[in-house]
Order: structure tokens, then sequence, then C-alpha cells
């Protein structure tokens, strides 16, 4: 059941897709993997949505570079734990939800625990090896994986439905070299 404050909150959405849709988010599990450059915006977006459950894995601390694009992050959190200043943000934009923070590094071994019950994985990580990883949870797991990553100026998504898509892996059996933007032409 909605709340009253619920209900007002969520006023404008609902007229879309109707209270028992607002109360499927209430109830569904995210696991966000990175509260980097993607996992920043998209958290906050599920957060203010009132996706009702978010889990965020990460291991890095805040940096002076990061606040050009991380915006969960502000100058404050600059040396804090990525994931502190992340459920600090979220919690402040929608006291409704539950954030559950975990900083540790994703792997092979702790996969499975981490994601745990979640409804889906979103994959807003640096790196395809991780990606691999999380790819290989979602068939294990059997739930959706929504894959996003940025090289450069370019992007690229893909939802990945075991059983029903192509998995990463397919697409991308073998990770691209590792690269720090901007990645040609460009000293410092």
């Amino acid at each position: 059941m909605l709340t009253d404050s619920e209900i007002k909150r969520y006023a404008r959405q609902t007229m879309i897709f109707g209270e028992e849709g607002q109360e499927k988010l209430k109830n569904s599990k995210v696991f966000i993997a990175g509260a980097g450059g993607l996992g920043s915006p998209i958290s906050i977006y599920l957060a203010v949505a009132g996706v009702g459950n978010i889990t965020m894995v990460d291991h890095d601390i805040v940096e002076l570079s990061n606040l050009n694009r991380q915006i969960l992050h502000g100058d404050t959190d600059i040396n804090r734990k990525k994931t502190e200043s992340a459920e600090e943000t979220l919690t402040n934009l929608n006291s409704d939800i539950n954030v559950n923070i975990i900083t540790e590094t994703i792997t092979d071994e702790n996969v499975l625990d981490l994601v745990g019950d979640s409804d889906l994985i979103i994959d807003a990580m640096d790196n395809f090896d991780t990606r691999h990883t999380l790819n290989k949870a979602a068939f294990d797991l059997d739930i959706p994986y929504f894959h996003g990553a940025v090289s450069g100026f370019d992007g690229q998504a893909t939802t990945i439905i075991p059983g029903k898509t192509a998995c990463l892996n397919c697409i991308f059996p073998q990770s691209p070299p590792k690269s720090v933007f901007p990645i040609i032409g460009l000293t410092p």
C-alpha cells in the first residue's frame, strides 16, 4: 500500500501507470553496480521514481576529478566512500526508499551474494571484466541485466533478458582494451 505522502509524491507518474504500478516500483529491488558517472543519474532517477529498494556497490572514493559528471557527490564528499555519499544523497532525495550500500569490489566469488534477491541488475561499471561477471550472475539468477557504458564520446546501452536476448558475452566476447578518456590527441 502507498502512504498518503507517497500518493502525493508520485501523483504525476501514477497518472501513467496507476497506483498498482507505483506499488510494484515500491516493492522492487534493484542492484546498481557503480556509483560513478552512470550510476549517479540512474540511481537518482530510480530513487525519485520510488523504486523501494536500491542496493549500490562501489569500492572507490570520491575524487575532485569525479565531480564534473558524478552528480551523487559534491565538494564535501571528496575522499569519502562513493557508497556513503550515494546513500546520503539518495535518502535525502527520497526518505521513503531503502538504500543498501556495499563498499566492495565485485568479483566472481561474491557477485551472487551481493546481488542477492534483487529483481534486476544495472551495470554502471567502468570495466568489462566486472561486466562479464554481472552478465553471468544475471543468467545464474535468471534476472534482467541492463548494461550501460561510455567510451570517449560514444555511449551504449543494452538490455539483456536471460533466455530471450543475446548475452553480454555474445556481444562482447572479449574485453576491449582499458583506456582513460580522452583517449587520443590530447595531452594534459
